[in-house]
């Protein structure tokens, strides 16, 4: 067993969990996995999907890149109410942060850290608990979807103090002290990233503070100075930040409420009260469990404690984005900057998609799990497009980014659309994203603020985007063969809802600019290939190397990125044997990645070209070898959930290879059984005898008793409920697959 899965069993024995049958779901999940190593992650303490996440601060989270929570840092600085975007490669925004002393007042983030060790550390989805040893103060936290509290035990008594910081830039935010009503507020405007960097996002981080103990006013501070006595503290020369004390018994507890808003210190004051009414830390925190164990109970899985760990943490990171971002009114703030809260009629509006990586994997085991919550992010974004004039390519901060390539939102839409998940207007979806796909915005402002596709006039002018085309935006200038074949992906999704809802015309526009795939795909060569407005190819030409034209990755991975298309991009590459020739050698060279999106589908394509018993090779290899239980256990960035998403998937033994036909190619199943239990209150049972003992590779499969013969699901067949049984061996059946 491995160090850390010793290190959560220990933290699983303080609860009095004793033997594996004795433990939900939620008590397999280490929140450490994914802390180091490039993963992004940190323990994130409250309920899913929660508008403001708690977790122990190691690190000051306002830097681009910087998670607030490293597993290799040894001091906290802090218990922050974050907004950071878990798995990426963003920064936090509208955050607080609470530390608590004792002895002598210390303010800064490094000159008030304390050390602390593992072994105090008690993590969990739903509650985080610590030594501070410097102060000798036991600090937990809890949280619901917009609140949070936290107990803090001051062993050694005397005058203690609390420290509210707002983690705001220099020049913004403030914080108030108001001591007959026990409260600290702080207000930390939001800036933008990417698109617009550094402009105001149209809103802030409200936070509200209440504790349970009359206090004494300390004062506050900012980088510009402490002023003991003050009330009120706007950040001048850095974070504005207030401090109080206490005069405490050895051993007495104090316990803080916060609640939290994007609207304002009145609906974040609302928010707390609705949600945490009582002082009842324990109450909230096994509300919190509850919450968990309700959606990660939605999956059984029986096997090996280490896979076990993996699995159920994964399937935690896969429900931790898109956040909720309206209050318990409805209220939220207005897409794109704008300057009057809006209000979420029947549904609950989020925010923060990562939807170049999300749309692959994390949206659709949505689809599966929580269909009617997948149903409240699509009209999400709706809104932001009626909001905002054009369906964003990856919201963030409630604002438009401009940050990745294609537009995905499309893919979003189309696949809950065809897989009859309701709750949105398909008619006001389907105007906004033609409008995306036929309109550049009508001025360079708008464009240069991330509204709309880049580079949409070469793209509908040539049929692809060529390498002369530098005017895409300031953070992504160039890319053109990777913008070209995700705007065919979309221009095909955009086709089949026109298609669906009897707009011919439409349909067959968009479905002859979803071969726009093939202007890119040199046929001499068989690979995505940069190529000018000419109609010239790139020289010199290497396949395996990484290019300005390609995202993240090089054209020998990007060439399979065709989903609507594969059997004619099989065609295209001059057959089965050529197309599985080239498979084969991405494999074999290491050119396989799955620590970056353009990879994943890639180990099932096999499937499509009649060697599906390579796709179960590749798909157990990945799963055993880029994923583990330690904290660099996750294979790069999370990226909102989708590195850990296509685990979970992949886990059970498919993947939906192309979101918006409702179809899961079939991969090889990770246990030996497997239970989903559906919203609609049906089950899908999957049951695959020696998977988790080595057996990888499917002898034979039956869905419902009859024989299944061809290497895929359909979703319908899935959410009807039924037992998919597999006859799993050591060694392949070559047969397998290749029948209709």
């Amino acid at each position: 067993m491995r160090v850390l899965t010793v290190f959560s069993l220990l933290c699983f024995s303080l609860f009095g969990l004793a033997g594996t049958h004795t433990r939900s779901p939620t008590d397999w999940v280490d929140p450490r996995i994914g802390t180091s190593g490039g993963g992004q992650t940190f323990p994130a303490i409250g309920v899913p999907f929660g508008m403001t996440q708690w977790t122990p601060q190691t690190r000051r989270g306002e830097l681009k890149c910087v998670a607030p929570y490293y597993a290799s840092d040894a001091r906290i600085q802090g218990f922050r109410g974050s907004h950071f975007m878990s798995g990426s490669c963003t920064k936090d925004y509208g955050s607080v942060t609470l530390m608590p002393l004792s002895g002598k007042l210390r303010l800064g983030e490094v000159a008030r850290s304390s050390l602390f060790f593992r072994s105090t550390e008690v993590i969990t989805p739903y509650r985080y608990g610590v030594t501070l040893s410097r102060y000798d103060i036991r600090a937990e936290m809890t949280g619901t979807a917009r609140a949070g509290v936290m107990r803090f035990r001051f062993a050694h008594g005397g005058r203690c103090w609390l420290l509210v910081q707002s983690n705001s830039r220099a020049g913004d935010g403030n914080v108030r002290i108001d001591s007959p009503s026990r409260e600290i507020t702080a207000v930390n405007p939001v800036r933008r990233l990417y698109a617009g960097s550094g402009e105001p996002a149209g809103f802030s981080g409200y936070s509200v503070v209440v504790v349970d103990h009359p206090f004494h006013v300390g004062g506050t501070w900012s980088d510009g100075g402490r002023h003991d006595g003050a009330l009120e503290q706007r950040g001048d020369r850095g974070a504005p930040g207030a401090y109080i004390y206490f005069d405490l018994k050895p051993g007495e507890v104090v316990e803080a409420k916060i609640g939290t808003s994007f609207i304002s210190i009145d609906e974040a004051r609302r928010n707390l009260t609705e949600e945490i009414p009582d002082w009842d830390f324990d109450r909230t925190a096994n509300h919190a469990r509850n919450a968990w164990d309700e959606v990660l109970g939605k999956i059984k899985v029986e096997g090996d404690p280490t896979r076990l760990h993996i699995f159920y943490t994964a399937l935690y990171h896969s429900f931790l984005l898109p956040r909720i971002f309206s209050d318990v009114d409805g209220s939220y703030p207005s897409f794109g900057g704008g300057q009057h809260p809006e209000r979420a009629q029947g549904f609950v509006y989020y925010d923060d998609y990562s939807l170049w990586d999300t749309f692959r994997a994390q949206h659709p085991l949505l689809t599966i799990l929580d269909p009617g919550r997948d149903g409240d992010m699509v009209r999400s974004l709706v809104e932001k497009g009626r909001q905002g004039g054009f369906l964003p390519i990856y919201p963030a901060w409630n604002s438009y980014t401009s940050e990745m390539v294609g537009d995905h939102a499309d893919a979003v839409i189309a696949d809950a659309y065809f897989k009859g998940i309701g709750g949105f207007d398909i008619q006001e979806a389907y105007r906004l994203m033609r409008k995306n796909a036929t309109e550049d915005p009508t001025t360079y402002a708008l464009y240069e603020d991330g509204r709309g596709r880049r580079a949409l006039d070469s793209y509908l002018k040539y049929g692809y985007v060529p390498l002369e085309d530098h005017v895409l935006n300031a953070f992504h200038k160039n890319e053109q063969v990777s913008r070209t074949l995700e705007y065919a992906y979309d221009d095909y999704l955009v086709g089949k809802v026109a298609r669906a809802l009897g707009k011919t015309e439409d349909a067959e526009l968009f479905e002859k600019r979803a071969l726009n795939y093939r202007n890119v795909i040199d046929p001499a060569t068989g690979f995505a290939r940069g190529r000018h407005a000419d109609g010239s190819w790139v020289s010199p030409f290497n396949p395996d190397v990484d290019a300005s034209y390609i995202t993240e990755g090089s054209p020998i991975q990007y060439t399979f990125f065709v989903p609507q298309d594969l059997p004619g991009l099989i065609a295209l590459v001059g057959g089965a044997k050529p197309f599985i020739d080239k498979l084969d050698t991405l494999f074999a060279k290491g050119y396989y990645d799955q620590g970056n999106e353009p990879s994943h589908q890639i180990a099932y394509l096999y499937d499509y070209a009649g060697e599906a018993w390579k796709t179960q090779e590749h798909v157990r290899r990945i799963l055993e070898t880029n994923y583990s239980a330690r904290t660099n256990g996750l294979p790069g960035n999370d990226d909102c959930g989708q590195i850990s998403a296509w685990y979970v998937l992949s886990s059970l033994g498919f993947y939906e290879v192309t979101p918006g036909i409702p179809r899961y190619s079939i991969g090889a199943p990770q246990f030996d059984y497997a239970k989903v239990q559906l919203s609609n209150g049906k089950k899908f049972e999957i049951r695959a005898p020696g998977a988790s003992k080595g057996k990888i590779f499917i002898q034979s499969a039956k869905l419902n008793g009859v024989a299944l013969n061809h290497p895929w699901i359909e979703h319908s067949e899935i959410m009807a409920g039924g037992e998919l049984d597999f006859v799993m061996s050591a060694t392949p059946n070559h047969d397998w697959g290749n029948g209709n």
